[in-house]
């Protein structure tokens, strides 16, 4: 009878020794990772049998156990993940547990529309494309419903997500990261500047991101516009022409599209356009609200990316004679 038992204390601890090793040894080396999705109530049984099928080659059996054991079972949330090369079963769980999910990028550039932003969000793959078939106001009524337009309300960086979200979420993420990011900037403000809200100086920023690529010279840039707003200049600035022809742009601007009046002609209307024209990043938000001290109200450009500055319309007319005219 003792020797039974001993025989049997020894399979138990072989058994455990030999599942505790199991526990942490790799599911798989192979790339690459293994996409698996967890259904909303699953248990450590259920959970195991949908990522065995999902084609992960781990003993479901054993899995569901390891659950048990550690008392993860009822904790393991729903989502989509992946399983990558080296991970363990103990790994796997913990995943699970923490709700570690796939994720997936995407990249919203400086500069961009509105248009274009929702084109890519649009086009990834890895989101649940909630609001594909809203319009641009039910869209935007969802996310920002103070604004009537939404061009600009978004700010351009790269952001992450749990395969399989809304992509709704991600309007939120860039429409509160760009909230963020000019209410800082109008609270450091020059006093002087002829904005009388955020949001005109949001439509400044866009403006003077579609105009240069230039870091070092958005500054001066934004410098130009607020001198010419502070005198009730025009600003004529070709961007806001280009924006307000719309679908009409076909990537040559013309006298007669300057001639021709819109709400965003900046030839034909005194002051700064009714909306922003582009997503503005933080750099083009920062030279709006702390623009450069300069006497300038007039640039052009060399042909080589960097502009020329003028104080006055004669020496304007020499530089654009100079550069533009040889």
């Amino acid at each position: 009878m003792k020797k039974l038992f001993f025989l049997a204390l020894l399979a138990v601890i072989a058994a455990g020794t030999g599942f505790g090793y199991w526990a942490k040894q790799p599911i798989t080396t192979a790339e690459p990772a293994i996409p698996f999705t967890i259904t909303p109530g699953s248990s450590g049984g259920a959970a195991a049998q949908q990522i065995a099928n999902a084609g992960v080659p781990i003993n479901h059996f054993l899995f569901q156990m390891l659950a048990r054991a550690t008392r993860k079972s009822g904790k393991i949330k729903a989502g989509s993940y992946e399983l990558e090369p080296f991970t363990t079963p103990l790994r796997l769980l913990d995943k699970l547990v923490k709700g570690e999910f796939a994720q997936g990028s995407l990249t919203v550039i400086e500069g961009w529309t509105f248009k274009q932003m929702r084109a890519a969000i649009n086009a990834a793959p890895a989101l649940k494309h909630d609001t594909a078939n809203l319009s641009d106001a039910e869209l935007l009524a969802k996310v920002a419903p103070d604004y009537k337009v939404p061009e600009g309300l978004f700010f351009p960086d790269t952001y992450l997500y749990p395969k399989g979200s809304s992509d709704l979420e991600i309007y939120k993420s860039a429409h509160t990261a760009l909230l963020n990011r000019l209410n800082a900037a109008w609270a450091k403000r020059d006093p002087n500047l002829p904005y009388k809200t955020p949001y005109e100086a949001l439509t400044m920023a866009s403006i003077v991101e579609k105009e240069t690529g230039q870091k070092n010279e958005r500054g001066m840039i934004a410098g130009v516009f607020v001198n010419r707003l502070k005198i009730g200049m025009l600003l004529q600035t070709d961007p806001t022409v280009i924006y307000g022809m719309g679908d009409k742009y076909d990537g040559k601007i013309r006298k007669k599209d300057l001639e021709t009046d819109t709400p965003y002609n900046t030839y034909t209307r005194v002051g700064l356009p009714p909306s922003p024209i582009s997503l503005p990043g933080v750099q083009s938000l920062a030279a709006a609200l702390s623009p450069a001290k300069t006497d300038a109200l007039y640039f052009v450009s060399r042909g080589d990316g960097t502009s020329q500055f003028s104080g006055n319309l004669n020496d304007h007319n020499k530089a654009v004679n100079q550069y533009q005219r040889q």
